[in-house]
């Protein structure tokens, strides 16, 4: 049975912090729906009611289209989903509005504090929590976390920094052609 909560609890931050995995799902009007699974040490809960996500530079940029396209003064639309493969069986959804914010923006010192950055780190998003619903998760199989792939972190450690910005900064659109701000500068990580 599904239930809605107003914001994160104590035990729901608890399974958050122990997953490797998350889904992270967003629409813009007249666009695909873009569905993104996301690895790394690269979710936090900052408060009950906010959430954050660090990106990596990669084949797209589609959720920051789809956030940056939409008015509402809290930013897009954005649903971050959780699954927990081990004991107890459980799905997290995550409804709420959120915000790109890149290097050197006002917001950027205070969320990137929060996390490690790493090789090819092109922004964080800055999720305001709406909502939070539950559900059994008796359907998903157990699945175990064997390792991180390596690859993509590893692309960006060996780019030339002035190439990476270069590639970036023409990748100004997303794949159905909605603006993208892209970042102005290279992290080689920590």
């Amino acid at each position: 049975m599904a239930e809605f909560f107003e914001t994160l609890n104590d035990k729901q931050i608890a399974m958050l912090a122990k997953q490797p995995v998350f889904f992270v799902a967003t629409s813009a009007p007249d666009a695909r729906i873009n569905l993104s699974p996301k690895g790394y040490d690269a979710f936090r809960v900052i408060a009950p009611d906010r959430v954050a996500y660090l990106d990596l530079a990669g084949s797209g940029n589609e959720t920051h289209a789809h956030l940056v396209a939409d008015p509402h003064e809290d930013g897009g639309r954005i649903t971050i989903m959780v699954t927990n493969f081990d004991r107890p069986a459980l799905i997290l959804r995550i409804y709420g509005r959120g915000k790109p914010v890149l290097p050197g923006d006002a917001k950027w010192d205070e969320l990137a504090e929060h996390f490690k950055l790493l090789p090819g780190t092109r922004q964080i998003f800055d999720i305001a929590v709406e909502s939070v619903q539950t559900s059994c998760g008796w359907g998903v199989p157990f699945m175990a976390f064997e390792d991180e792939r390596g690859t993509l972190q590893k692309a960006h450690r060996q780019s030339d920094p002035e190439e990476w910005v270069a590639k970036q900064q023409g990748r100004d659109t997303s794949i159905d052609g909605l603006p993208v701000t892209p970042p102005d500068r290279f992290f080689a990580g920590d």
